[in-house]
């Protein structure tokens, strides 16, 4: 290998390591248990509710359940379908802020705990929203909110319309100003 080669393959190969090893984004978090705490769905809304679940209970499968992060409290998780997954719900509170909240679970047999993340955001996913109301470019609008200023501004374009044309006229005929 070229000796001028040999640092930019160097740093490639640290590069593609450490990509490697890097979580996706997205994912659980496995927090000190040997599970996961999956949050479904994973970005919601203030006012829905979310279901969490994990196999890291074994056969017990039930947990307590902690979402005060995000302003929800605690709740139970329970053995749900299949076996060996202790499931959960809890609703988003209305006041909940747009953010990335950790929610945790502790499993009652043997303390397990394990982690999740839920997104926090002002619109459903694939929602879109479109704009309303006025935008305030000091121009005014044909329809403002006042009717008296709306027509006082066409009075004054009328005017200003009418002495525009007499002075023109007046000019063509040679009158002068």
């Amino acid at each position: 290998m070229h000796a001028s080669r040999l640092p930019a393959g160097i740093a490639l190969a640290v590069a593609a390591a450490a990509l490697a090893a890097a979580p996706a984004y997205g994912t659980e978090t496995p927090a000190t248990g040997t599970g996961r705490l999956k949050v479904h769905p994973g970005s919601a809304v203030p006012g829905a509710e979310v279901t969490v679940s994990t196999v890291a209970c074994d056969a017990d499968g039930t947990a307590e359940g902690d979402a005060s992060s995000v302003g929800a409290g605690t709740f139970t998780l329970a053995p749900g379908t299949p076996p060996r997954n202790a499931t959960g719900r809890f609703r988003v509170p209305p006041s909940a802020q747009p953010g990335t909240y950790e929610i945790v679970a502790r499993c009652s047999k043997d303390g397990t705990e394990v982690a999740g993340d839920l997104v926090v955001t002002l619109t459903a996913a694939g929602e879109r929203t479109h704009p309303r109301g006025s935008v305030k470019t000091g121009v005014g609008g044909a329809l403002g909110p006042d009717p008296v200023q709306t027509a006082a501004g066409v009075a004054a374009l009328a005017v200003a319309a009418a002495g525009g044309t007499w002075l023109l006229h007046r000019r063509v005929r040679g009158e002068g100003i």
